[in-house]
């Protein structure tokens, strides 16, 4: 008689089309991966970048986050926009735009994730948690 193990249960929850099929309330939330083995945390990936393990399991993000990289980019959009890369909380990064002047996003800002979409590239929206008090830069 064959008995399913839990391994195959577990296998299956974590897997990385848990993280293309989220549920409708859950779309505000960035969902990551996490190894099983060494703990890595990763966006969207097959294998782990440290240990190339395949058992992933996914899990919702808190959304907050720091600018690590920002540039401001003018190709293909009627007005400039900025493309940053942003470390999360939970240790991985993602690339996502901050709302805000192109302009005035730097390096170590402090971001939330935002419930507004990029309508054209359907990347994460982040808002700037500490309005940024810089004196003439």
């Amino acid at each position: 008689m064959y008995h399913p193990s839990g391994s195959v249960v577990r296998q299956t929850v974590g897997s990385a089309t848990g993280v293309l099929d989220a549920t409708a309330a859950d779309r505000e939330a960035i969902h990551f991966q996490r190894c099983t083995w060494c703990g890595t945390a990763m966006y969207h990936r097959l294998l782990c970048p440290v240990c190339q393990g395949s058992d992933l399991r996914t899990e919702r993000s808190e959304g907050v986050g720091t600018v690590r990289h920002s540039t401001v980019v003018h190709r293909n959009t009627p007005a400039a926009r900025n493309v940053s890369l942003i470390e999360m909380a939970e240790g991985f990064v993602v690339r996502g735009r901050v709302m805000g002047p192109p302009i005035g996003i730097h390096s170590g800002d402090r971001v939330r994730l935002s419930t507004a979409k990029d309508p054209v590239r359907s990347e994460p929206v982040f808002q700037l948690v500490d309005e940024p008090y810089r004196a003439w830069t």
